[in-house]
């Protein structure tokens, strides 16, 4: 360490100093390497799904033709093994390939960093269902809010709560979507996998959904039946109420169908049968959108009394 006129003068390392930039993109390629894929481990919890679909199919197809052009990122972990943050998809699309290796980036990173590295990189995907953006957004907020956590003993839960906010806000810059949006798919993770599941396969549109994740699992599970029964999804108006009585401590299962029975604003019921013949035998108590059913079973009872006779008659 120099000194000139009183001040420090911080003296570039030797090594550093006669680094070229060729020298530089050559220490950078040298943590880019060929990983034997059974040392590579899957991320915990990854949120994102990869599908054995068409473009799976393609990307195998070049993969055999040329190769993994973009390495994956991965970061080593205390055991000596490799934990896999970018790169799910070319990872199975080398094992479908017959390949052992997968050319990777080894990257120094903490458990936080590597969460909103993976979550940043699966983003960029052109099709990401809802499910995958609830957890992808749940996993990245939380690492946030760790890393900008204090530890020393001034902190205070007026100050986490400041942090939560500075994350979510910097989340929503990043991402594109309002606050709001964001903790409405966060609220999805909330739903039993079954219902999630409806969303992702949009049967359940996404705001009744959100209103639905306040519900606990029991009554979630209860909802599932009366939505099979009714062969319906709730409306928005529906859910909310449902989140209401729920709120109140007053949504039974007996609540839960009442309402699922309920007509819908501009849905015309289609009736199940058109001649009157048929519509007027069947009772009331049936519940609408149930007929057909009913009428089945009644042929079934009058079918087998028809067979109790004939086999009488022998």
């Amino acid at each position: 360490m120099a000194r000139s006129n009183g001040h420090k003068i911080e003296l570039t390392a030797y090594d550093d100093l006669f680094q070229t930039d060729e020298s530089r993109a050559e220490a950078k390629l040298s943590k880019i390497r060929d990983i034997p894929i059974a040392e590579i481990d899957e991320f915990p919890d990854h949120p994102f799904k990869v599908l054995l679909d068409e473009d799976m199919e393609q990307l195998v197809e070049s993969i055999k033709r040329n190769g993994v052009m973009t390495p994956a990122t991965v970061r080593l972990k205390e055991d000596g093994r490799y934990e896999l943050i970018s790169g799910h998809r070319r990872k199975k699309a080398c094992e479908i390939a017959g390949l052992e290796t997968l050319k990777c980036e080894v990257k120094e990173l903490t458990r936080d960093e590597a969460i909103i590295v993976m979550v940043e990189s699966n983003l960029q995907r052109s099709t990401i269902l809802p499910s995958e953006k609830a957890f992808a957004y749940k996993m990245r907020l939380e690492a946030m809010n760790r890393q900008g956590q204090r530890t020393d003993l001034t902190c205070s839960p007026v100050g986490n709560k400041l942090q939560g906010r500075k994350s979510s806000d910097e989340l929503a810059e990043k991402v594109g979507e309002s606050k709001n949006q964001i903790f409405r798919y966060i609220r999805l993770t909330e739903l039993v996998p079954e219902i999630l599941q409806m969303v992702d396969e949009r049967q359940i549109a996404f705001r009744p959904a959100v209103e639905i994740s306040y519900l606990s699992d029991e009554q979630q599970y209860s909802l599932l039946e009366a939505m099979q029964y009714n062969d319906a999804t709730p409306s928005l108006a529906q859910a909310i109420k449902m989140k209401k009585f729920m709120q109140d401590g007053k949504l039974t299962d007996e609540v839960i169908q009442s309402i699922m029975q309920e007509e819908k604003p501009n849905q015309r019921e289609k009736p199940a049968f058109r001649d009157e013949r048929i519509t007027k035998l069947i009772p009331k108590s049936v519940p609408r959108g149930r007929e057909s059913d009913f009428v089945v079973k009644a042929l079934e009872f009058y079918n087998r009394y028809l067979q109790r006779n004939k086999d009488r008659e022998r």
